[in-house]
Order: structure tokens, then sequence, then C-alpha cells
């Protein structure tokens, strides 16, 4: 059964983050809502979002991740495993094959009897 890791900003970086969203939303109500109107507001409003993600990252135990990752425990590990190293030992057989034969070590005919043994262990 897969597991499911929530990753989220450290500490450090949502608290520098809340600053930065501080500054923005003090710069909102001082500066570009008197100049801009309503784009001031659009601008103030932006930045209390901003601010409030990285304070509830900040104060909250749990936070909102910024990822999530699925990790497998392990049960279909061997199946997995399994599955790839004879699909990879498989194709890594028939390579070293035809190399031997390009190579003129084998003949056409031991080529051919030794890939048809190959292709029966495949099935």
């Amino acid at each position: 059964m897969a597991k499911r890791v929530r990753v989220k900003p450290s500490k450090p970086s949502s608290l520098f983050g809340m600053i930065i969203g501080i500054i923005f939303v003090l710069i909102g109500l001082f500066i570009a809502i008197p100049i801009f109107g309503i784009l001031g507001v659009l601008w103030t409003l932006v930045a209390v979002g901003i601010t409030g993600y990285q304070a509830y990252n900040f104060f909250g135990d749990k936070g909102v991740a910024s990822w999530e990752i699925d990790i497998d425990n392990g049960s279909n590990e061997e199946k997995n495993i399994q599955s790839t190293s004879v699909s990879g030992d498989f194709e890594i057989r028939l390579r070293k094959l035809n190399r031997l034969k390009e190579d003129g070590l084998i003949t056409e005919e031991e080529f051919q009897k030794k890939r048809e043994e190959i292709l029966r262990e495949k099935w």
C-alpha cells in the first residue's frame, strides 16, 4: 500500500515569505490603492493571500503542503524488481548475442539457435 508524504516549506522560508508579504500588504495599503485604485486593491488582496499562506505554514503544525509524494511500502517491490530484471536481462542477452554475430564470433546458425532459446525463456 502506498504511503503519502506531504512536504511543506521550512519554518525559516515561511517566516521570510510572511515578512515580505506584510511589506507588500503595506505597500498595497499606502501606495498602490491610493495611486492605482481597483488595481491597488487587487494587489493588496493578493499580498494578503500570500501572507496568510506563509503565516499558516509558519504557525501551523500541519501547514499547506507544497508537494505530495506517494511512497510504495515495498510490498510489490519484489515483483517490480523481478519483472524489470527479467525484461532487462532478456534485452541485454539479445543485444550481446547480436553483437557476437555482428563481430563474426558466431555463425548465423548459432545465432538463430541461441536466439530461439532466449525467446523461449521469456515466454
